[in-house]
């Protein structure tokens, strides 16, 4: 327990690690690169009492490290300042009502893909298929090499648009079923990567004398993969999950922004588009977070998971 304790410690001080580098690369990169950024908010034909004031405004008039030092004590308390398009609206609220419906996105996406690619997985290990087992892989591999905007608009138009199987997914009264089928599409190249390790964890757990003795005993193909197997090749699974995730924040933010779907990803593009520095850096800063802390939690299950990770 002591072990599992400080492995869990350590992920948990190098989560902190990468945000705050994180956090200083977005803050300088902001501030560094050539340009006012006063100047890039307000755009050309703004007069010089107009940049004096919203550079007050967003403290660009103070030494830099002090913008530093304030910005970083502002992600701490969760107020880096308004919003500059929307007076009165702090970022970091604008931020937290972005995460909802991306969170919802995403989330229904990792436990769609988790349980298609593992499904996939165990029937690519069913002993009756033979030379069948070869298309599984294919296609998981096919999927899994495919960008997701070469997919989506012509699974939309065909499913959407022209056979109404479902509703289009930045309708506002899709409701439920339009979330469904976001996040489905969203969940198929995690499902082809989560396939392809699962089915190899599964060729590697196979050779282990506990499934012999399991499948002498009578037991089903159904309950000797996923009673015996499955969690034994767990630690595999759980890490291709973390890893996938910042590739499945990424297909979020295309899909958001595809469908018009409110969230995070779109945020970001407007808040880029607008130049609202204090929401596009709280916005991106907290992108990071979630990835960071999704990869270190997937890493911190894998070795209390496997016994040979804590070694």
């Amino acid at each position: 327990m002591r072990r599992i304790v400080a492995i869990v410690m350590a992920r948990a001080l190098e989560a902190a690690g990468v945000t705050l580098a994180l956090a200083t690369l977005v803050f300088f990169a902001l501030r560094l690169l050539p340009g006012d950024p006063a100047a890039l908010v307000l755009g050309d034909q703004a007069s010089s009492a107009e940049r004096a004031s919203l550079r007050a405004k967003l403290h660009l008039d103070e030494p830099l490290m002090l913008q530093y030092a304030r910005f970083i004590g502002g992600l701490l308390t969760l107020d880096i300042g308004d919003s500059v398009r929307r007076p009165g609206i702090g970022a970091i609220h604008r931020v937290a009502e972005a995460i909802g419906p991306t969170a919802a996105l995403a989330g229904l996406a990792v436990a769609m893909g988790a349980v298609i690619g593992v499904a996939a997985a165990a029937l690519g290990a069913g002993p009756w298929l033979g030379a069948r087992r070869v298309i599984v892989d294919r296609v998981a591999t096919a999927v899994a090499a495919t960008p997701l905007l070469a997919f989506a608009p012509v699974l939309t138009y065909a499913l959407a648009a022209r056979y109404r199987l479902v509703p289009l997914p930045g309708d506002p009264d899709a409701g439920a079923l339009g979330l469904l089928f976001a996040s489905g599409l969203l969940s198929l190249p995690l499902a082809a990567n989560v396939a392809r390790v699962s089915r190899a964890a599964l060729a590697e757990v196979a050779r282990g004398q506990f499934l012999s003795v399991a499948r002498a005993k009578g037991a089903s193909f159904v309950r000797v993969v996923f009673l015996h197997a499955l969690p034994a090749a767990t630690g595999p699974i759980v890490t291709v999950i973390g890893t996938q995730l910042g590739s499945l924040l990424g297909g979020a933010v295309v899909l958001e922004r595809l469908f018009e779907r409110r969230g995070l990803g779109t945020l970001i593009l407007e808040a880029y588009a607008s130049r609202d520095l204090p929401v596009l850096e709280a916005a991106v800063v907290v992108s990071g977070v979630l990835f960071v802390v999704a990869a270190q939690a997937a890493s911190a299950v894998h070795a209390v998971l496997d016994p040979r990770v804590r070694r």
